[in-house]
């Protein structure tokens, strides 16, 4: 588009067009008026809806290229109202964090001095000035491995360019890159130090800047790393920052949990960057804290992401109605209470799941030629390919809070396994055919090869019998399998060796003078007299079929 430019060695800025505010508190800030319109829940319904494209004729393809098509799948998402009210907190958010940060403002600049001091002083604290006075607010979003978290999260943040490119604002020079938001996560061990260099290589990655190589000189520490992130966060009007992941804050060591949140409180309360953490229950222990408290005036408390905890739900019907529309199995079922009841049953309502459990009942049933998916082959799928995922799904069937904190980081199902395995079986299905019917052309091509060559032999008065075996002999060879003259002539002169060899050892020659009316012999001897070949005797006779008669029984 004419409006994207590449970022030299980054991704992608958007050129800044300015859009007329109807809320006035964000009216004569090039931050906000950058950002895209703010969006009514119809209009959100619409951005983030995604359905992958279908065709009934797809269906009618091979095996093989469905089991890519059914994969389409993954990319399905259904907005719930969950989704509606995320997407109106984080449209809240990015304005009111920049409501303090107007790049035009004189707080704005003293800020840019304060981070400098900071950076000089390798220590958060400001000495003789004081923080912006900041509108930003953060807050969690907490949920069971496989409800959506990120996912929703990411197709909200993608409705927001990245990095906007701003050059002129109503006549004013003002060149700046503005990043509205970054998302990293948080390391597994739950280092602050890690989490600063995160931070450095992907800022780095989107502006095609290099303070991660300017920053990480000698032994960095994160007490010296902290004041640059801050003051890059200042310096690139960042809009929100998402730490995903933040259970990970569990494993920290000893008072690490405590710096992180504290360093998240410093980006909210002194540069006035909205934060969103993301993460399972086991995040809630570690969130009890100064990051909760400094959140109560905000009104906008955590967002748990829960699964759909009945069956009867409108947002599950919506959900599966959706999901049965896209079946390229060659016999598609109707979505009856039966079967809504079992993908519930083995997925808990955890859409992450059910999705994977109708992918790959589609493609066993695709595997094993059923062509069609039924609540028990559904029940399959789950009991064979859900065995990582069985006890938490148990546990969240009992609602038992204490064991589903237990699962959180339990291993995922492994999609990709599954797929390797079912390829792999119908690969060997479809090689094995393929096999047999080059084994069925090999033999037709060998056996007409054989006919011809004795019957070349015959008319050299060779012996059938004898013809019949020294032509088996050469056909051993496979490199001679399609030279019919090479056939013919090693024949016949292994044919003449054997004779002579035989007539040493006999010191006599046996000639036949007389045939039998039924010799083949005779029957081409007789055929001579009409001018017939050996080959055309034969078939008279009845001793040779058509080849068109062989052909049509082959198969």
């Amino acid at each position: 588009m004419e409006n994207k430019i590449q970022i030299p060695s980054g991704g992608i800025g958007e050129v800044a067009e300015y859009k007329e505010q109807i809320v006035e508190d964000y009216r004569d800030n090039p931050f906000i008026e950058a950002l895209p319109e703010i969006l009514t829940k119809e209009e959100v319904i619409h951005k983030l809806t995604s359905y992958p494209p279908f065709n009934e004729k797809e269906r009618d393809l091979d095996v093989h290229y469905r089991y890519h098509i059914v994969q389409r799948l993954f990319q399905y998402f259904q907005p719930l109202s969950i989704h509606i009210d995320l997407e109106s907190r984080i449209s809240r958010m990015i304005r009111q964090g920049y409501l303090a940060r107007n790049p035009f403002s004189t707080e704005y600049k003293r800020g840019l001095h304060d981070g400098y001091e900071m950076i000089q002083n390798k220590s958060l604290e400001l000495t003789g000035t004081q923080g912006v006075t900041t509108t930003a607010y953060g807050f969690t979003i907490i949920g069971a491995s496989g409800m959506g978290k990120s996912v929703s999260i990411g197709k909200i943040l993608s409705l927001y360019p990245q990095v906007i490119i701003h050059s002129n604002y109503k006549g004013i020079p003002f060149s700046q890159y503005q990043v509205t938001w970054m998302k990293i996560d948080c390391p597994h061990s739950g280092s602050l130090k890690e989490l600063c260099i995160n931070f450095l290589i992907t800022i780095d990655s989107i502006l095609g800047t290099d303070y991660y190589k300017k920053t990480m000189r000698g032994n960095s520490s994160a007490n010296t790393l902290l004041p640059v992130i801050c003051q890059i966060s200042r310096r690139c009007g960042l809009g929100m920052l998402i730490i995903d992941e933040i259970q990970s804050l569990s494993l920290a060591k000893s008072g690490g949990a405590e710096k992180m949140l504290n360093f998240f409180m410093t980006l909210i309360n002194t540069i006035g960057v909205p934060v969103v953490l993301i993460g399972t229950n086991k995040a809630m222990s570690v969130l009890q804290s100064q990051f909760r408290q400094a959140r109560r005036g905000s009104g906008q408390g955590d967002m748990l992401f829960d699964r759909v905890k009945s069956k009867d739900e409108i947002s599950w019907n919506l959900f599966t109605e959706g999901l049965f529309q896209y079946q390229w199995v060659r016999k598609p079922c109707i979505l009856n209470q039966e079967l809504n009841d079992t993908i519930y049953e083995e997925s808990q309502g955890i859409f992450d799941i059910a999705i994977k459990l109708f992918v790959m009942s589609q493609v066993r049933a695709m595997a094993i030629n059923k062509e069609e998916i039924t609540p028990k082959l559904i029940r399959y799928i789950a009991k064979e390919n859900l065995k990582l995922v069985k006890p938490m799904l148990d546990a969240l069937k009992n609602d038992n809070i204490a064991k589903i904190a237990q699962y959180e980081d339990i291993a995922p199902i492994d999609f990709d396994e599954f797929m390797n395995q079912q390829i792999s079986n119908i690969n060997l299905d479809r090689k094995i055919k393929e096999i047999q019917q080059s084994t069925k052309k090999s033999q037709t091509q060998n056996e007409r090869v054989k006919e011809e060559a004795i019957l070349r032999l015959l008319d050299l008065d060779i012996k059938p019998n004898k013809a019949k075996k020294y032509v088996d002999l050469v056909l051993k060879d496979n490199k001679f399998n399609k030279d019919i003259n090479e056939i013919v002539k090693l024949a016949y002169r292994m044919i003449i060796e054997s004779d002579i060899e035989s007539s040493k050892k006999k010191q006599k020659t046996k000639k036949v003078d007389e045939y039998v009316e039924n010799d083949l012999r005779y029957i081409i001897k007789e055929g001579k007299k009409e001018k017939l070949s050996a080959y055309e005797s034969l078939k008279n006779a009845g001793y040779i079929k058509a080849p068109q008669e062989n052909f049509l029984k082959i198969g």
